[in-house]
């Protein structure tokens, strides 16, 4: 069901956001790593668990960034997702280290976000309902492999940024990954579901 517009909710105009966004190359600017100081500051900030101290993005820019984020990389059985991980200050970092341009064409991309939920659904992404979401990215990645649309391009660029993030973070490396760190095996395992089992050494489930 569509949402019923609010006045003045959304003053973001969808086509004018993605003509600004479509302007510049054909390919949306890559975030590079983080620098050792960012990776730094990524620790700390899992470490401490507090609220998040934003160095670029403004609180409404970071909600839809944060719903994005999760969207891509939600909560399983397995392991958190890209919310509890950290993911949206993860990319608050990168954008503090990017060169102006690229911050510019990430907060457009953002905004284009919200404007397209905006005239879809008459609310802005961080406040889509499962099916919403859904129905929005499901469009988004008919085109992956050759994106046809700033919004398309800028959608596949924040998953190449989530991805990174996330398997930064502690959650991402130790509780989905299971990395234990360097360790002398004696012998190889191969993973025990192959024989009809839970396997502990990967956290799989067997297939029933």
């Amino acid at each position: 069901m569509t949402a019923e517009k609010q006045p003045n909710e959304h003053p973001i105009n969808r086509r004018a956001v993605l003509k600004a966004m479509g302007a510049g190359a054909g390919a949306w600017t890559l975030l590079p790593w983080l620098s050792d100081e960012g990776v730094l500051a990524f620790a700390e900030i899992q470490q401490k668990g507090a609220s998040p101290a934003l160095k670029v993005l403004s609180a409404p820019q970071f909600a839809t960034l944060d719903a994005l984020v999760e969207s891509i990389i939600p909560a399983d059985d397995r392991s958190p997702g890209a919310r509890e991980a950290r993911v949206a200050e993860y990319i608050d970092l990168l954008l503090s280290e990017a060169d102006e341009p690229s911050r510019q064409e990430w907060l457009l991309g953002l905004a284009a976000f919200d404007a397209e939920a905006g005239a879809r659904f008459g609310a802005p992404f961080a406040r889509l309902g499962g099916e919403q979401v859904e129905q929005l990215l499901s469009d988004l990645s008919r085109n992956e492999a050759a994106p046809q649309r700033p919004l398309e391009t800028f959608f596949k660029a924040t998953k190449d940024a989530a991805v990174r993030g996330y398997y930064t973070s502690e959650i991402g490396i130790h509780r989905e990954l299971r990395y234990k760190g360097n360790r002398i095996l004696p012998a190889f395992v191969g993973c025990l579901t192959e024989d009809g089992k839970d396997c502990p050494h990967c956290g799989q489930k067997a297939v029933s």
